[in-house]
């Protein structure tokens, strides 16, 4: 994809955006780096808050689905090296907080941020590109970086108990093919977009294959729920 700040592949299927969002960890924004630090601390990451508004609910945590505007600085000079309003046709972007999905010092900025709220903060190399930097994003080794962000939304996430208990018809705490068949059609159904009529059983398949760790035939409430930010 275009930009400085490149994106994993999404799946190859054609899921359509609801399914997407339930059923497959999502990739729409994503960080080629990991912090070289995994236990850094989050007081590592400076957060100045420039907007708060009076309602300040929901607050994010981590495997909420958040949507949001960012502007990406280097510390060094300022010189901008991102805006995602230049991407994707100036669309907010959508990620999952707190699973990688961008720079670990991204998911401790946005955290216990709500709807409205506009943050500026400041992140260390060792919560961003590292001692290797990112030559493709134009971010050089060792760099600190600056980010204006505004989040618009805040919604549970693709593996939250709501959206398994959505799909787990019967309550039993597991999903058989027959419930997420049924799911996949009204999801076909809402969104309304043409598929070639194998698509529904090849996304099945590929979602038991990815899913059912066990081979049991269901997907398990522990092999559903990834992200392990809720109870079920």
């Amino acid at each position: 994809a275009a930009g400085t700040v490149p994106r994993r592949r999404p799946p190859a299927s054609d899921m359509g955006r609801g399914l997407s969002l339930l059923l497959l960890p999502l990739a729409l924004l994503a960080a080629p780096a990991r912090a070289e630090d995994g236990t850094a601390a989050a007081a590592e990451v400076q957060i100045e808050v420039l907007h708060l508004p009076e309602v300040c609910s929901p607050k994010s945590k981590k495997g909420d689905l958040l949507n949001a505007h960012y502007d990406g600085f280097l510390a060094s000079d300022g010189s901008k090296f991102y805006c995602s309003r230049t991407q994707n046709e100036g669309h907010p972007k959508w990620f999952v907080l707190g699973v990688g999905q961008v720079i670990k010092g991204l998911d401790i900025a946005m955290m216990n941020m709500c709807p409205g709220e506009k943050r500026k903060v400041t992140i260390p190399p060792s919560l961003a590109y590292g001692q290797q930097g990112y030559a493709q994003g134009k971010i050089p080794p060792n760099a600190t970086l600056i980010f204006e962000i505004e989040l618009y939304a805040v919604n549970k996430g693709p593996r939250s108990v709501e959206a398994f208990n959505q799909i787990d018809k019967d309550g039993d705490k597991k999903l058989s093919e027959l419930e997420i068949s049924q799911y996949l059609k009204e999801e076909f159904a809402r969104d309304g977009k043409k598929r070639h009529p194998s698509a529904h059983d090849e996304i099945l398949a590929d979602i038991f294959k990815k899913n059912d760790h066990d081979r049991d035939g269901f997907i398990s409430a522990k092999e559903y729920n990834v992200y392990q930010h809720d109870e079920l």
